[in-house]
């Protein structure tokens, strides 16, 4: 909270005048954290119509805002890997700030001019790729390579990868294994 208030310009009092707990604050910060994504990402979401290019750019983005708090990553983590905590990205008080990290996925699958899917699976998409996104993120908080080089690298090697495998979901022989893809991953997130 100290170093938040500190890199915030302002005292660690006036920080809790304006938000009723750390917790407020650190939700704070990742909601502005997903306005900035959402701003790095019109680059390639309003110019690029290839799905793997605009999937690429958009979790590149996600890294990029990112870094400049790379220090503090493992802190925030902590918080958000606490099943009960108010910061876990699956609790009702990270709502807003998953919607809109989920409709950035939305965008990149709606505006692919070359991804055919079947429409039970465009509909599911998104979220799946916002969890890919999220696995991208654990990586990042824990890697050491200078400017998080490693992370970038893992963007690129599965990302096409990824490409590849929604691609195979469409045919006859892979629907029923998306289905049950699918109906697991309704149930698992309620």
């Amino acid at each position: 909270m100290r170093a938040i208030a500190k890199r915030a310009g302002v005292s660690t009092g006036n920080a809790y005048y304006y938000f009723g707990s750390k917790e407020e604050l650190i939700q704070a910060y990742y909601d502005e954290l997903q306005d900035n994504h959402n701003a790095a990402c019109r680059a390639v979401l309003d110019t690029e119509t290839a799905f793997a290019a605009r999937l690429m750019g958009v979790l590149k983005a996600r890294v990029d805002t990112m870094v400049p708090y790379h220090a503090f990553a493992g802190k925030f983590f902590k918080f958000a890997a606490e099943p009960n905590s108010p910061l876990n990205p699956f609790s009702s008080e990270s709502g807003p700030a998953r919607a809109a990290a989920i409709a950035i996925y939305r965008e990149v699958v709606d505006g692919s001019r070359d991804l055919k899917l079947t429409d039970e699976f465009r509909t599911e998409l998104p979220e799946l790729l916002w969890l890919y996104s999220m696995g991208i993120v654990l990586y990042w908080v824990h890697d050491t390579s200078p400017g998080c080089a490693r992370t970038y690298r893992l963007i690129d090697l599965t990302t096409p990868l990824a490409e590849r495998l929604i691609r195979l979901a469409r045919l006859p022989i892979l629907r029923s294994v998306t289905r049950r893809l699918l109906a697991v991953l309704d149930e698992a997130l309620g």
